[in-house]
């Protein structure tokens, strides 16, 4: 079985109970700048995790319910064939050989004010200039 790995940042949870039950392989600080576009916090804590693939939908489906209902943020999980792109309240399922699965999450996370850059999750789509 394929575990999951992924990024939680830990300011964009509003119950934080989920860093409790994923294994947590490291953990990096980043502090805000204006490119953040998040000037209600100071600091980005991004914690890489591992999910075990037998838990990965209730841990996607915990996610989504613990983000932050003012901001709106996603977290992300994958394993070499599927993708978890979880934003508050609405889970996305990615086959990751579908370009059109990455295509709707992406217009999603865009349509709900996320910055383009931030939505780097797919391989195929590419909003913006690097």
């Amino acid at each position: 079985m394929e575990n999951f790995n992924g990024v939680i940042i830990e300011e964009s949870l509003e119950n934080k109970d989920i860093l409790k039950k994923v294994r947590i392989i490291s953990t990096k600080i980043e502090k805000v700048t204006e490119k953040h576009k998040t000037p209600w916090i100071k600091q980005w804590t991004l914690h890489n995790v591992e999910i075990p693939k037998k838990q990965a939908k209730s841990i996607a489906e915990e996610i989504s319910k613990s983000l932050d209902s003012e901001h709106n943020w996603y977290a992300d999980f994958k394993n070499n064939s599927y993708h978890f792109i979880i934003f508050r309240n609405k889970i996305f399922y990615v086959n990751r050989s579908k370009k059109e699965q990455y295509t709707e999450a992406t217009q999603y996370g865009v349509s709900l004010g996320i910055p383009e850059y931030q939505v780097d999750f797919s391989p195929y789509v590419k909003l913006w200039k690097r």
